[in-house]
């Protein structure tokens, strides 16, 4: 029980948050990352901007933590439940995602923020990226992506590269997952509103996945036991040698689904 009566709801997540996120009425509770007092800057930044889609901060704790409010609704967790695979969801990531950046496009960046670059777009870019749009980190209400939350590897690039990467958690781009990769991408795409840069986007993530490996390979040799078991879950790195090869031999089905009629 927290001081005021109120009981500690531990908030499933995913792989990087151990357990450590904790609801306390409206106020999450959870680690606060290193660049946190700029991280708060910005998100509060962002409420000004217009973007009410993520969390508001409350304040840094002196141990180590931060608090932010709190957002209702549901969020998919494994095992994913049956309607965050829908078309009417990933076009509604792709559209949030979009509002999202139109809001971070008119902040300044802060170069020197220290934002992470486990995730970030290797060419850098014009606005703030969420760079980990992952099913656990979009807050869905009434059947549609609503906020996003967890802006812990946030950090500088293209708009295009944000894509990129929600892609290949909504897709999503592996192998195995699904039968309609291509038809899929093409409603995120959509959702979205992506235009000029649809024909980019195959090559793009396939970056964005190489830059994937190189973020569990540092969390695994750091020793976290969930990319551990991630890693071994999937056959170990042979998997992502095969996850690249894949994605390569694709490109030109996903190049064609993406830019057909349009």
């Amino acid at each position: 029980m927290t001081d005021e009566g109120r009981t500690d709801e531990r908030l499933a997540g995913g792989l990087g948050s151990g357990g450590e996120v904790i609801r306390r009425g409206p106020v999450v509770n959870r680690p606060a990352p290193p660049n946190a007092p700029d991280l708060h800057r910005y998100l509060r930044a962002l409420r000004r901007a217009g973007f009410t889609g993520a969390p508001e901060p409350v304040r840094l704790t002196p141990d180590g933590r931060e608090e932010v409010t709190f957002l209702p609704g549901e969020v998919a967790v494994p095992p994913f439940p049956a309607w965050s695979w829908t078309a009417g969801a990933l076009r509604s990531v792709g559209a949030l995602l979009r509002a999202f950046h139109e809001a971070s496009a008119t902040l300044p960046t802060a170069p020197d923020a220290g934002w992470s670059r486990e995730l970030a777009d290797p060419e850098g870019g014009p606005l703030l990226c969420h760079n980990d749009v992952c099913r656990e980190n979009v807050v869905f209400r009434d059947g549609r992506a609503a906020a996003l939350i967890d802006f812990d590897l946030a950090a500088p690039g293209r708009p295009l590269w944000d894509v990129a990467m929600t892609a290949r958690y909504w897709i999503p781009m592996r192998p195995g997952e699904t039968s309609d990769a291509p038809a899929r991408l093409r409603v995120l795409a959509d959702g979205y509103g992506l235009a000029a840069e649809r024909a980019q986007l195959p090559t793009v993530i396939e970056q964005a996945t190489a830059v994937g490996r190189a973020f569990v390979t540092g969390r695994v040799t750091a020793g976290e036991q969930g990319f551990v078991r991630l890693v071994a879950d999937r056959g170990g790195w042979p998997y992502w040698d095969h996850l690249q090869e894949w994605l390569v031999t694709h490109r030109a089905a996903f190049t064609t689904a993406l830019t057909r009629d349009t």
